[in-house]
């Protein structure tokens, strides 16, 4: 008899674990709940769509249903599995009773953290995740003049964005002092914050959220705040995302700090037959092995075909993370890999600092944009912790994917102030800005 894996959630981590059993047992019976109208889709795309860089919704779709139907996947739409019994390999299913599995995976995925203030229940409230709620809501954009963002958080700087592009009114509120502050550094979000202001953005820093403001027939009218009231039709809630672990903790799962589910490096849980993905796990952070949880889609779907090979009888690890990232933000790009001085600092973790601002391709190239480049060595071996970076878009991205390999496998200042590097006027300046700030670095240690 074909072995039955059941696994809960259709995002990238469910359709990535679905794709592993797959391809572990090809005979596999695999069945996967969501509730949800759609699976496999980009949600981290919706914020261009509501920006117009994007076209339409409809691109945000990676197959149509018959794609999974032809690979011997069987997705059940707008289905909630409500329970989770470990010991009777059974989870219990809106609709459909009771239901028996041999391996099971756990990809419920996460919530935005609830804003705790009066108002939460009231109309006009965005919390951006569902592409076909997004549909909607873009109407709604679409006939917003004034709109707020709660929470400086990685959406956060996209959905700004997208609705500055949009030409609407909008103010941003955050009670740290700039944005992205858990996890960007100050001088990074400068320019960006500077953009901001250059798009007619309003930037509410230091600001607590106190209530949401009731126009008197359950809509939204604005925010309360410790600086005052704010007008708005429309109000995005972009706080920080936190696991989906409720059918974890009734089932007796193991949670760590972050309230994730641990799980070890084949992405197996505390229970037996049972694995987790995406963004209701933790992960360690490989330098300095800190629980992190709600990285990003490519984080998720990878701990998804680790989980799903797994459980389809293979062998596939998933290893401690150093997270490359990046972002449009405003006119700029930012990025980075492993961490930079803020949470250094805050992790008391002390460091060599190089830095350097170059150029993205020869300066007399038309459209050369500058680049901030932010290394950070361990004192004494020059060993690469952190990097950090912004720019006007070109190479961002690339140097993140670099220096998280960097940071991997133990590269040095030394190392990266002597390697080599492409220079094309079109595509590369003569001084690459990662050779110059790991030179500048090297120089700064020798200094003491």
């Amino acid at each position: 008899m074909p072995r039955k894996t059941v696994i809960i959630g259709g995002g990238a981590a469910g359709l990535g674990s679905a794709g592993g059993v797959k391809a572990a047992d090809p005979s596999a019976e695999v069945v996967v709940y969501t509730q949800f109208e759609d699976v496999a889709y980009s949600p981290c795309g919706i914020p261009y769509v509501h920006g117009g860089e994007i076209p339409d919704f409809e691109r945000l779709f990676l197959a149509g249903k018959q794609a999974y139907v032809d690979a011997g996947i069987d997705v059940h739409y707008e289905t909630e599995v409500t329970s989770i019994d470990t010991d009777g390999r059974t989870v219990t299913v809106g609709g459909e009773g009771v239901i028996t599995y041999d391996n099971l995976i756990i990809a419920t995925g996460f919530e935005y953290a609830d804003p705790g203030v009066p108002g939460s229940e009231l109309g006009g409230l965005y919390y951006v995740k569902n592409i076909r709620k997004a549909m909607e809501w873009d109407k709604v954009i679409a006939e917003t003049k004034r709109a707020v963002v709660v929470e400086a958080s990685p959406l956060a700087l996209e959905m700004v964005t997208a609705l500055a592009h949009r030409g609407v009114e909008t103010h941003l509120i955050d009670p740290n002092p700039y944005a992205l502050a858990t996890m960007a550094d100050a001088d990074i979000m400068e320019p960006v914050q500077e953009s901001w202001r250059e798009m007619g953005v309003h930037l509410h820093f230091n600001t607590t959220l106190k209530a949401f403001l009731d126009d008197g027939n359950g809509q939204v009218r604005g925010v309360s705040t410790s600086d005052g009231d704010i007008a708005a039709e429309l109000v995005v809630v972009a706080t920080h995302k936190t696991p989906n672990n409720r059918l974890a903790t009734a089932a007796g799962l193991k949670l760590g700090s972050t309230g994730g589910i641990i799980v070890d490096d084949h992405m197996k849980t505390s229970a037996p037959n049972v694995w987790a993905a995406g963004d209701v796990c933790e992960i360690p952070h490989g330098l300095t092995r800190t629980p992190l949880q709600g990285l990003t889609g490519s984080h998720a779907y990878a701990q998804g075909k680790a989980a799903g090979t797994n459980a389809g009888g293979g062998d596939r690890a998933y290893r401690a993370v150093y997270v490359p990232w990046g972002t449009p933000a405003g006119k700029w790009v930012i990025g980075g890999a492993s961490f930079g001085e803020t949470t250094a600092t805050a992790l008391g973790i002390p460091y060599v600092l190089g830095v350097a601002e170059g150029i993205s391709r020869a300066r007399y190239y038309p459209g050369v944009k500058k680049v901030k480049v932010k290394l950070l060595a361990e004192p004494g071996t020059l060993r690469l912790i952190g990097a950090q970076m912004v720019g006007g878009g070109e190479g961002i991205k690339e140097r993140a994917d670099f220096l998280a390999q960097a940071i991997r496998f133990g590269m040095t200042m030394h190392d990266l102030s002597t390697m080599e590097n492409v220079y094309s006027p079109a595509i590369g300046a003569l001084n690459e800005p990662i050779v110059v700030a790991a030179t500048n670095g090297v120089a700064a240690a020798a200094k003491g």
